[in-house]
């Protein structure tokens, strides 16, 4: 999500996985509306909801070592969620019903029952922008699309075209990523873009892949949007100065783009209105709770809580890495992605409101 801007290019693509939808540890009661289900969820984007796909693939942008993972299960146990434990894509299939985790699609090791209540395609460093996953070595958009037909195919042959048509309509989608297009592969399209023509570039895709979604059969589909990009650790040590304060031009253009964003899903939605698009703001709730922290019951909002705080994430947050002793203290766990006590917070904040919209 976040990226180095100076060190290393392998360091900085390592680290740029966006940020977006967030979720919650301990899942909040919301009722679905009456006589309404869910028979899978399905995310697509970045880092905050690859699961683990990007265990099977050669990159360096993985997180399958601890300590991440301290929390998770019995503790200790690193599956390629970028955090201490779960994350939202585990936390939005609690809140819709559909399973406690959410695996990744890449998994080997997936049983028909795993196959057939939904899978995270996401793939963290992944974005809007397809420079974004090329510099990267991760999956696209694009290729996560074309993991959706091949999913697709497969239901097919389990349970016939007819099921898996209303399985697929019924479903919920999760669409999560983009701000690694804006924090790290804008700096090599400054030549070709301003920071307005390349968040119009980026929403215009974004557009595309709802629509390639509603033509596989996507009906219900919530948007994440950026979330205040500025304000995190990595962020304010590599641009905020001696002082680590928030960098306003990313904040600026995380808030250009989710107007855009928020803009061109209200027209799809009279375009296509047997849909239910529906925009997730994380920008505004994750500013609160890092302006105001104890409002929530947290005591560190300008650090992670691996190493320093300050630039670990990915492989620089390692098993030679000090952690804090209380994980429930911060809102992130490494300098970029934030803890499941905060992903639990901000899950609510975003979702449980909007939830009767996906019907």
């Amino acid at each position: 999500m976040f990226f180095f801007e100076v060190l290393s290019s392998q360091l900085f693509l390592v680290i740029v996985w966006s940020f977006s939808t967030i979720i919650t540890s301990l899942v909040s009661v919301v009722s679905l509306p009456n006589n309404e289900s869910v028979p899978a969820l399905f995310v697509f984007g970045d880092s905050i909801v690859d699961t683990g796909n990007n265990n099977y693939i050669n990159t360096i942008a993985k997180c399958n070592f601890r300590p991440y993972g301290k929390d998770f299960g019995g503790g200790n146990q690193p599956t390629g969620r970028f955090s201490n434990g779960l994350t939202p894509s585990d936390f939005i299939a609690a809140k819709f019903e559909v399973k406690k985790l959410l695996p990744p699609y890449l998994d080997p090791n997936l049983k028909r029952e795993d196959l057939l209540r939904g899978v995270s395609f996401a793939s963290g460093a992944s974005g809007y922008d397809p420079l974004t996953s090329e510099l990267a070595l991760v999956l696209s958009l694009s290729d996560q699309r074309d993991k959706f037909r091949e999913y697709i195919k497969k239901i097919q042959n389990m349970v016939g075209e007819t099921t898996t048509t209303t399985m697929i309509s019924k479903s919920i989608y999760i669409l999560c990523t983009g701000s690694n297009d804006i924090t790290n592969t804008y700096s090599f399209r400054r030549l070709k873009y301003n920071i307005s023509t390349y968040t119009d570039f980026m929403a215009s895709q974004a557009t595309k892949f709802l629509k390639e979604l509603y033509g596989l059969g996507a009906r219900r589909i919530g948007i994440v949007g950026l979330p205040i990009l500025g304000c995190v650790p990595f962020q304010k040590t590599m641009r905020g100065g001696f002082k680590r304060a928030c960098s306003d031009s990313e904040n600026q253009a995380a808030i250009l783009f989710n107007k855009k964003l928020s803009s061109q899903i209200d027209i799809l939605g009279k375009n296509f209105p047997e849909a239910r698009l529906v925009y997730l703001d994380i920008y505004n709730p994750l500013s609160d709770m890092i302006q105001n922290p104890s409002k929530y019951g947290f005591e560190v909002a300008d650090k992670g809580c691996c190493g320093t705080g300050y630039f670990e994430v990915g492989f620089m947050c390692n098993a030679l890495s000090k952690i804090c002793s209380n994980r429930s203290n911060y809102i992130f766990w490494d300098s970029v992605h934030p803890t499941e006590r905060a992903y639990n917070i901000l899950c609510s904040e975003a979702l449980d409101k909007n939830i009767n919209k996906f019907f």
